[in-house]
């Protein structure tokens, strides 16, 4: 069958990694490891960013430092560590230090609990390439994300400026709205596997991927794990044009390089994620799994095939940032809640009923199959036949001044809600005090001189 029969997870039962031969030292080790290999993902990453940018927008990219531009990430990070470090007279300085350290501490909590293979013997102890595991590790990642923008909102937040403040805000709305589309993605795992382990989903995958199973949901993760790691299309929390660098605006060398770390941690951890969940976890590609009996699943092979993964996931969004250009923020949001939410949830709902129909009811897979074939082929020619509702046309201006006959004031003041808004049609900015000032010095001009120029000519 292609549906695994749900099975409801007993709290009391653990995951299918065995650690109990684990010593203090093998955590060490492990946990040392997984620092080592994140910092060293991240130096690969950066670079390997620029060369597939180059190659695909037709330029050199980095190479002048090492072989084909290997030591420009080393270069950028010395950078980062000499560059002159400086602190927000008018900031929150305890949150200010804070957040950068909120958000990468977050970031490197997520690889403890994805596995990297099976049990090996690693110094004449038999364990699994993993760090930890729990009945419920999935639920670990989730939490561990939502705690990771605070990070960024406080960085906003305490920086006492305008554009970061309006990049965290951004950014907290952007977690919520795609964090709630990615969990309802990978709750259809859950059904399916019968538990929330890491272990057991990537053990539950041994006959068939969920990513094929489970396309819909595993085409709502990958939108919504763009979206969560801030990556473009979906970087409105930095835009550059709009935000200058967003929350990051006021951040200067290392401090910057903590939440610049953390943002490429956290394309590592959403692709683990993804490869762990989706993508059968370290076990091999077909048909490399079914040579000699499974000979490519044992031993240290799993962990190529685990790094190979996630570093496809990688580049599938180093190429969306050399395809697509930047959402408007109204489109992005209309994305998240009226689109990815709702087929996240009809998917869910789907899952759980076919779910509950092969567990409890007497019906034929391969007929269930036809009929949610037929329903779906059904709502997508209506959904094609369906009339476009054509936007009514604008009413053309009554006068002159193109304000469809509104009468306005010549003059309006900027300023009166507090914040400078630009004229409406037929409005007009009063002038500035230097103009004035030039206007009355002008040859042929009266020589009295306006309150508001007066006090510019004092400043």
């Amino acid at each position: 069958m292609i549906f695994a029969p749900m099975v409801i997870s007993d709290p009391s039962a653990g995951p299918s990694a065995d650690f109990s031969n684990d010593t203090w030292w093998i955590w060490v080790i492990k946990a040392v490891a997984i620092i080592v290999m994140l910092l060293l993902f991240v130096l690969v990453a950066i670079w390997a960013e620029r060369k597939v940018l180059a190659r695909m927008q037709t330029r050199p990219g980095p190479n002048v430092h090492g072989p084909a531009g290997s030591l420009q990430s080393v270069a950028d990070a010395m950078k980062l560590l000499l560059k002159e470090d400086f602190n927000l007279k008018g900031a929150d300085r305890f949150v200010y230090l804070l957040a950068p350290f909120i958000a990468a501490l977050c970031a490197f909590m997520i690889y403890a609990v994805i596995p990297f293979g099976p049990e090996v013997s690693m110094f004449g102890v038999t364990t699994p390439l993993q760090l930890a595991d729990s009945s419920v590790a999935v639920l670990y990642i989730l939490g561990i994300t939502a705690i990771g923008v605070y990070g960024i909102v406080l960085g906003g937040w305490s920086s006492n400026s305008t554009f970061p403040l309006l990049g965290a805000v951004r950014s907290s709305a952007q977690v919520i709205s795609y964090e709630l589309a990615m969990a309802l993605s990978l709750a259809s795992v859950f059904l399916v596997s019968g538990s929330a382990s890491t272990s057991q989903i990537v053990d539950s995958q041994t006959r068939l991927w969920w990513a094929i199973v489970l396309l819909p949901a595993f085409l709502v993760y990958l939108v919504s794990m763009v979206g969560e790691v801030n990556r473009l299309p979906f970087d409105l929390p930095e835009a550059e044009g709009e935000l200058v660098a967003g929350h990051m605006v006021e951040y200067s060398s290392m401090k910057f390089a903590w939440f610049f770390l953390a943002e490429y941690v956290n394309m590592l951890n959403v692709s683990a994620v993804a490869a762990t969940l989706f993508l059968g976890g370290w076990r091999a590609p077909w048909p490399l799994s079914a040579i000699n009996d499974g000979t490519f699943n044992e031993g240290w092979w799993p962990l190529l095939w685990m790094v190979a993964k996630i570093w496809l996931v990688m580049f599938f969004m180093f190429w969306l940032r050399a395809t697509l250009l930047r959402f408007r923020y109204d489109q992005f949001m209309n994305l998240g809640w009226k689109i990815l939410i709702p087929v996240a949830l009809a998917w869910l709902v789907a899952v759980a009923v076919v779910q509950g129909l092969l567990q409890f009811g007497d019906i034929d897979l391969r007929t269930l199959l036809f009929v949610l074939a037929g329903i779906l082929v059904v709502v997508l020619v209506v959904t094609l036949l369906w009339p476009e509702k054509k936007p009514e046309p604008e009413p053309e201006p009554a006068d002159a001044t193109g304000t469809g006959g509104v009468v306005v004031d010549s003059e309006f003041d900027a300023f009166a809600g507090g914040y400078p808004v630009p004229p409406m049609p037929g409005q007009q900015l009063p002038p500035s005090p230097r103009r004035r000032l030039r206007e009355q010095q002008a040859p042929g001009a009266t020589q009295t001189i306006s309150a508001p120029a007066q006090e510019a000519t004092d400043e």
